[in-house]
């Protein structure tokens, strides 16, 4: 009697047969059913074990991967395969050491396996043992010449040893042998960027992604890419791809939080950074990225918040040092910020940001000696463009202006369009009077160093061509000192034949209109009318091939309009004393405006002057100042009659002399053409040029300058001993 299919016995070869099929196609779930049913009944069959263990390891679950590979060499240890994929399944939790010793196992087993070299070596490379890898891959090759993937390892081991374009080479031979093989485009992308071939780069990513559209190395590095190019949008884009594809991506949401932040989107930063957080409680990382949005965002104690929490996780974590440096130096708690950096620096002491913002706090304090040390030690660490670009400006402060240029020059050649090399060499030479090459510089303003962005017209920039008949747009810039000085240009332009559209701050407005030669004057802001051509009032000099020689001095070239002579005229009458209008500080916000400011307190001796009347042409006090005027009854205060700079320029009209620090007024006194003393910080200014006593600007003016970085008590000292002989001589004359 047959027996029942219930007692048959079960052919185990035709279930393999089975099994492998499945596996074949894909159908994972069947072929699992079909291997655990076969163990089930023949726990010692080989075959089934190994690729059952293959199967784990290929659904992501290398534990119990390890465990039926294990069960299998146990059953038979002299098959060379289940030895190779047992190392790589111990690769993938991380045990290297035992990876090395299957492969080694299946390599003395089998001494042509090119497949077990190839994994020998990547095992080889995760515990930093790369030339022995890179050994391994050569042997791989040997034995397979055409083996993509050891091509490709061959490339990344090269990578890592420095041997960049080597690596390339490798890449494009796996690439000649499978052109579609994503993974290496990816590579060979990355290979180029550090060959600094920035567009082939993304070309081999964007080919990647040809072949793989959700290939998420390929978007990473892209979106890495394009940040780095500024172009945010784009790069975003890539981020958010990734996060498609894999949400949970801690790593993606960080760097999409970076993007953001770059796009001002701040609030969107802090929920993408807090996704990454709560994804991955420790990514100390992020805590500090948090920190830099607050410092971007000018909340520099929610920031120092930040570095310190990411300091707590890390203690030594020597990137939030440095950034809580940053946030202190902010704050001005300057010994803290430097105790900081030096942190960073005592675990890292190769740290070239951290010598660099050292350095520059050390120059903001002065001390650019000190500053000096570090911006070398920085360059020494790894000669990078910033760092050349600050231990030139430390060398400019110094007077050492051969070696600034050739800092300068050095940053250049290595980041040929680094904008702040080229602006920091163009303000350099203009202060060297070398015009011909800071005017061509100093349009480096609108690339990105400085905060000053393309007004984005079509119509173009004048350079100094032909323009008689044309409707030209002249347009302030900068500050109000930059427009005073630079509208001198103006009556030369339409001397040209061009009619003047001039664009202005309102509070200039009522004095520009003294101008000859303007067509239209507008706010700035208002609409503007129809123009054939636009300028930069600071574009100017270059427009016209402005040398020292050559620099239009004539005065005045501003007057003050008839309403507002008449009005200060009668608000500050001529005594039978000289009347000296006095300026002692510029905005606050000015980056050097702790340089050029002084308290009103330094002027002491200068208003104890018996023989002088002075009057106050400041419009805004500091509180400071202000708890201390009562000290000075010589000092006339008129700042709730000063509307706009018209009235300024009137009150100065009515002044026998003007002694300003370097700000507008003293360029509206300049531009009036009355007699001006400036006193000037020893970091100066590139307008008032080096060592001079005059001004080829403004012929009327005295300039007194630092001996050294905050000797003021100098400045003041020859001030008051110039202001007495002054009072004298118009003693004298009257």
């Amino acid at each position: 009697m047959p027996q029942s299919q219930a007692t048959r016995p079960l052919d185990l070869s035709d279930l393999f047969y089975r099994a492998g099929l499945h596996h074949q196609r894909g159908e994972w779930d069947q072929a699992e059913a079909i291997y655990r049913t076969i163990i089930a009944a023949d726990p010692d069959h080989f075959d089934a074990l190994h690729l059952y263990g293959i199967l784990m390891h290929q659904r992501g679950r290398p534990a119990a991967a390890a465990k039926l590979l294990a069960a299998a060499l146990a059953v038979n240890a002299h098959v060379p395969a289940a030895h190779s994929n047992y190392g790589l399944v111990l690769a993938a939790l991380g045990r290297y050491e035992d990876a090395l010793t299957s492969y080694e196992r299946a390599i003395a087993l089998k001494p042509d396996y090119a497949e077990a070299f190839n994994n020998r070596g990547n095992a080889l490379r995760a515990v930093k043992r790369v030339e022995e890898a890179l050994v391994s891959y050569e042997k791989a090759l040997d034995l397979r010449p055409d083996y993509p993937e050891a091509l490709n390892n061959r490339g990344n081991a090269l990578l890592e040893l420095g041997r960049h374009e080597a690596a390339l080479a490798s890449y494009d031979a796996a690439l000649q042998c499978r052109p579609d093989y994503a993974d290496a485009l990816v590579n060979r992308g990355q290979c180029l960027l550090l060959l600094k071939r920035a567009d082939e780069a993304l070309a081999s990513f964007d080919a990647a992604l040809a072949l793989v559209p959700d290939h998420v190395p390929a978007l990473k590095e892209r979106g890495h890419l394009l940040r780095s190019r500024k172009q945010h949008a784009a790069a975003l884009a890539c981020y958010e791809q990734v996060l498609s594809i894999k949400p949970d991506d801690a790593e993606t949401h960080a760097n999409r939080g970076l993007v953001l932040r770059d796009l001002g989107r701040f609030n969107d930063a802090f929920v993408a950074y807090d996704r990454a957080l709560a994804l991955k409680p420790d990514y100390v990382e992020v805590v500090v990225a948090r920190g830099n949005v607050f410092y971007e965002m000018g909340s520099f104690a929610e920031a120092l918040s930040e570095y310190e929490r990411a300091l707590a996780m890390r203690p030594d974590f020597a990137y939030g040092f440095n950034n809580r440096g940053n946030a202190l130096h902010a704050l001005g708690r300057h010994d803290e910020a430097l105790a900081s950096y030096a942190k960073a620096l005592a675990l890292k002491p190769d740290y070239i940001e951290a010598h660099n913002n050292r350095a520059n706090a050390l120059l903001e304090l002065n001390r650019p000696d000190e500053a000096l040390v570090d911006y070398d030690r920085a360059v020494a660490a790894k000669p990078v463009a910033f760092a050349l670009v600050n231990r030139g400006s430390a060398l400019r402060y110094l007077g050492r202006h051969a070696e600034a240029l050739a800092s300068f020059d050095q940053a250049i050649a290595l980041e040929p369009d680094l904008a702040e090399a080229h602006w920091n060499k163009a303000l350099l030479n203009l202060s060297l009077g070398d015009y011909e090459n800071g005017w061509r510089g100093y349009e480096w303003r609108w690339r990105g160093a400085t905060q000053l962005a393309p007004r984005g017209f079509s119509q173009p920039q004048w350079y100094g061509e032909d323009i008689a008949g044309k409707t030209i747009l002249l347009h302030a810039e900068q500050g109000y000192g930059d427009t005073l000085q630079f509208a001198r240009y103006v009556p030369m332009v339409a001397e040209r034949g061009a009619r003047i559209v001039l664009e202005a701050p309102d509070a200039l407005l009522p004095l520009l209109a003294t101008l000859p030669g303007v067509t239209t004057l507008v706010g700035r802001g208002d609409a503007l009318p129809a123009f054939d051509l636009h300028c930069p009032l600071m574009s100017l000099p270059l427009a016209f091939g402005t040398t020292l020689a050559t620099i239009p001095a004539r005065v005045p070239y501003l007057s003050v309009p008839p309403a507002y002579a008449e009005k200060w005229r009668r608000r500050l009458p001529r005594g039978n004393r000289p009347l000296v209008g006095l300026a002692w500080s510029g905005k606050a916000t000015h980056k050097n405006d702790h340089n050029r400011t002084l308290p009103i307190s330094r002027f002491g001796p200068i208003l104890a002057n018996p023989g002088i009347d002075f009057v106050s042409l400041q419009r805004e006090y500091r509180e400071a100042d202000l708890a201390v005027l009562g000290q000075f009854p010589a000092l006339r205060r008129i700042d709730d009659d000063l509307c706009d700079f018209a009235d300024t320029a009137a009150a100065a009209e009515q002044c026998d002399l003007v002694i300003s620090v370097d700000t507008a007024v003293a360029h509206l006194a300049g531009s009036l053409g009355k007699p001006i003393w400036i006193l000037l910080s020893h970091i100066l200014d590139w307008r008032w040029l080096l060592e001079r006593e005059d001004s080829p600007w403004y012929p009327t003016a005295r300039l007194f300058r630092q001996p050294s970085i905050g000797d003021w008590d100098s400045v003041i000292a020859k001030l008051q001993a110039a202001l007495t002989e002054f009072a004298a001589r118009r003693g004298a004359a009257n």
